[in-house]
């Protein structure tokens, strides 16, 4: 850890000392469980229970933002807290109450993502609950499945934690306007729309309602940078620096300005865009709320002020310092099994650089450069980095980008212009807004802006439990239900051809389970769970008098995920080979060992030939690599034909593609997935993202990218997830750096790879770090397609990190 701080510091500077103090009493603060927001929340929903559902949720801010306990640390140049404390995780009743009470007593208790409760905070748990009984986002979701479908999800073959236990997430909101026009550009917005309603007209009566819940929340929000101006002033006063108090001062005066106002300076910029993304992570609980492309919407600010002498180079980077280490205190609990989807405490906040301007020009600049730098400096998870890539991305940047991930961050990440751009042109986003797409979470993207929510993550579809599924005739080997019509069982099938019709029909028919699911969850959050400002600084919510639930959005496309891509694409390569290719193992023999998890004198003997005599996925094989293009097909077909909820109601899109980003649901999707016919043992994690399975890609890094390439990732609009592991003495020089970046060239011009990031951490760390917890307290590693600090990971996904082949070069 030493030699990587000293790197750091030789190559992009060391944090200032305020913010290296600031970083060591955050990193020390423990994550407590926070009642406030959800006492506060009751309160506003008891009071206003009778109110139209968008005046309600509101007046619900209103509540909030008026009354919640604030504080600015006195290293901080930026004001705004989640909570009662940093890192402490505020509940959001409305969203879930049932798993809150029930787990109680277990946070401490977790293998990993531990949080720490006071008896008094689960007593004011326990007194609110009752209010929010069968009258959650949960509760309603559920009523809202149909049998048939519940099963899937109940079953776990189809997961949608996430989505029905939290609001407004994946969506980055129109920054750009929020900084040069301030929320009174709203504001004045939404009033001249509200002049021209006529409310004989049922459609403008409901657009009523949504202009006075939006004019409610810009006004809470105005107030609330008040309350901190205030805060502000009376600490200056108490201050006898004249440096520190002229400091407080100014950020009083800026906490007078903005978000209200626009902004004229970068501080004051930053500080907008702060405290705005702080209340849309109050306003809800959901994650992945992204910056879109910082380096684009900043860097008129901070040309300005650099070219006017308003500020340096070196106080810009302690205000995105600041800005970095504001990002990581915001936190979120989940649920036990939603944690297991998202494991490390992630909020997926992601920030964009580089790609390319409207023009197709290369967009990096300065504040490109210096972003990278604080990034560095402050060593944190969060908030996510990503990096457009394109053909004229220079080597100069490149190098850069490389020094960053030589860190150990697992940052930035790549995504590819030269496939994205095309995928959304060609899906009907206008070109400018398709240059102007951003990362959105993890890999996923969208026009920043200008998208409807959840752009992915409606859902998670485990692909191997599906093919066990389709192998047992229908019947859920594991709960032993059936759950598909049977196409028949694989004990009797006398060919592959069989087999994948088989998994044609059943998969077609997951998926359409899926999206009922999917439109069960949507239906609730659009009737109850309306989320104000987060809709209001979404374009054209205001223009169509429509919140994005309803419709609102400019774009609206959403994907799934499908989990598990490299375990089936090795099973069906197994099975075809050893079964009905070479005849090494009966069907009824593969079978029983599935069932045996391999026990046994034979069930050992045919694991191995699983795992050393059939083609793997990573390798550049087409054997194997075509049938798993082949098998992802019905999905990316089928998928196609459902539309969203939001169709037809004003947005371009409506519909819904594929996507790869499994999360950690890797993890947790395996625990309920018996063996599988790659040799994967039962309860052990799948294959993360479409990355190949661990040891199993043994010829290199460009085989693992040829492979992947050949997927069908110009329709995976939804992100196409690779991660790679490579040992630290690998990027030791220049040189070493320059063949990084002469691979990347390649799969992403030549084999139009969609996304790749990189864990640079050698094994022996991570297995110290499992013995020393304390002594690796900020050691990062890269999950899937986030960061996160490994010591706070159960050590079920810390094995699973470790045990990814490390690659070479």
């Amino acid at each position: 850890m030493q030699v990587a701080e000293k790197t750091v510091e030789s190559h992009f500077g060391r944090l200032s000392p305020r913010m290296a103090r600031y970083r060591e009493t955050i990193l020390d603060a423990k994550p407590y469980v926070d009642a406030e927001r959800a006492i506060l929340t009751t309160q506003a929903y008891r009071a206003h229970q009778h109110e139209q559902v968008d005046v309600l949720r509101a007046e619900t801010l209103v509540n909030i933002l008026e009354h919640m306990s604030i504080y600015i640390e006195p290293d901080t140049l930026l004001a705004g807290n989640q909570a009662r404390q940093n890192r402490w995780a505020p509940i959001y009743p409305e969203y879930s109450m049932n798993w809150v009470i029930a787990e109680l007593d277990q946070f401490e208790k977790r293998p990993g993502d531990v949080f720490y409760i006071t008896e008094e905070t689960k007593q004011q748990l326990r007194e609110i609950a009752p209010f929010w009984q069968n009258n959650t986002l949960e509760d309603r979701g559920y009523a809202a499945f149909p049998p048939e479908s519940r099963l899937f999800y109940d079953l776990g073959i189809i997961g949608a934690d996430g989505n029905i236990t939290s609001g407004d997430g994946h969506i980055a909101v129109d920054y750009k306007n929020v900084i040069n026009k301030g929320l009174e550009w709203y504001e004045q917005r939404v009033k001249t729309a509200m002049a021209q309603l006529e409310l004989t007209d049922i459609n403008d009566q409901k657009k009523l309602y949504f202009y006075q819940a939006s004019l409610k929340v810009i006004t809470a929000v105005k107030d609330f940078a008040q309350r901190y101006a205030t805060l502000a002033r009376q600490q200056a006063q108490k201050i006898t620096d004249t440096k520190r108090k002229n400091e407080r001062l100014k950020l009083a005066q800026i906490l007078e300005k903005v978000p209200y106002e626009p902004a004229t300076t970068f501080y004051e910029a930053i500080q907008s865009v702060w405290l705005v993304h702080l209340v849309l992570q109050i306003e809800s609980n959901g994650h992945s709320v992204s910056y879109g492309r910082l380096d684009q919407y900043l860097y008129p600010f901070y040309q300005h002020d650099i070219e006017s002498g308003i500020i340096t180079a070196d106080q810009a980077t302690e205000l995105l310092t600041n800005f970095c280490l504001k990002t990581l205190t915001i936190n979120k609990i989940r649920s036990w099994a939603h944690t297991e989807f998202s494991t490390g405490s992630p909020l997926y906040q992601n920030i964009t650089i580089g790609g390319q301007t409207p023009d197709g020009k290369d967009a990096v600049n300065p504040l490109s450069y210096l972003i990278l730098r604080a990034i560095a400096q402050a060593h944190l998870p969060q908030p996510n980095l990503t990096v457009r890539y394109h053909k004229g991305l220079s080597d100069k940047f490149m190098l850069e980008c490389v020094a960053v991930i030589k860190q150990g961050l697992g940052m930035p990440a790549f995504n590819n212009d030269e496939i994205i751009i095309p995928s959304f042109i060609r899906r009907g986003v206008k070109k400018a807004d398709a240059y102007n797409y951003s990362a959105i979470g993890c890999v996923e993207t969208a026009v920043p802006g200008k998208w409807g929510y959840r752009c992915t993550g409606m859902s998670f579809i485990n692909f191997p439990r599906t093919l066990l599924i389709v192998m047992n005739n229908g019947v859920d080997p594991e709960s032993g239900k059936r759950v598909l019509p049977g196409y028949g069982s694989f004990t009797n099938m006398q060919s592959y051809a069989e087999l994948a019709v088989a998994w044609d029909k059943s998969l077609r028919e997951i998926t359409r389970q899926s999206v009922i699911i999917e439109n069960s969850c949507d239906l609730a959050l659009e009737q109850g769970y309306p989320d104000i400002l987060c809709s209001t600084l979404t374009d054209d919510c205001i223009g169509r008098g429509k919140t994005i639930k309803e419709g609102g959005a400019v774009y609206d496309f959403i994907s799934g995920l499908q989990v598990g891509i490299a375990n089936l694409a090795d099973s069906l390569a197994a099975i075809k080979k050893l079964v009905f290719d070479e005849h090494k193992i009966t069907p009824t023999e593969l079978w029983t060992a599935l069932q045996n998890d391999f026990a046994g004198t034979e069930g050992e003997r045919i694991q191995q030939m699983l795992l050393n005599d059939a083609p793997k996925y990573g390798n550049d094989d087409d054997y194997v690599d075509n049938l798993i293009v082949a098998a992802y097909q019905p999905y990316i077909d089928e998928i196609a034909k459902y539309k969203n909820t939001r169709y037809g109601r004003g947005p371009i899109g409506g519909l819904r593609y594929a996507g790869t980003s499994s999360i950690s649901a890797n993890v947790g999707q395996g625990h309920s997935t018996l063996a599988t016919p790659d040799g994967r043992h039962a309860r052990t994690p799948l294959a993360e993202g479409c990355s190949p399975e661990h040891a199993m890609d043994i010829d290199g890094p460009t085989a693992v990218f040829k492979s992947v390439a050949k997927l069908a990732t110009g329709d995976i609009t939804g992100g196409v997830l690779l991660n790679q592991k490579m040992s630290p003495q690998i990027l030791r020089n220049k040189e070493s750096c320059l063949k990084l970046i002469a691979l990347l060239r390649t799969f992403f011009n030549r084999l139009h790879g969609y996304h790749v990031q990189y864990n640079i951490v050698s094994r022996d760390t991570l297995i110290a770090a499992q013995k020393k917890p304390a002594a690796y307290r900020d050691l990062i590693v890269r999950v899937a397609g986030y960061s996160a600090f490994f010591v706070g990971l159960s050590k079920e996904t810390q094995d699973d990190i470790i045990a990814r082949t490390e690659q070479t070069l």
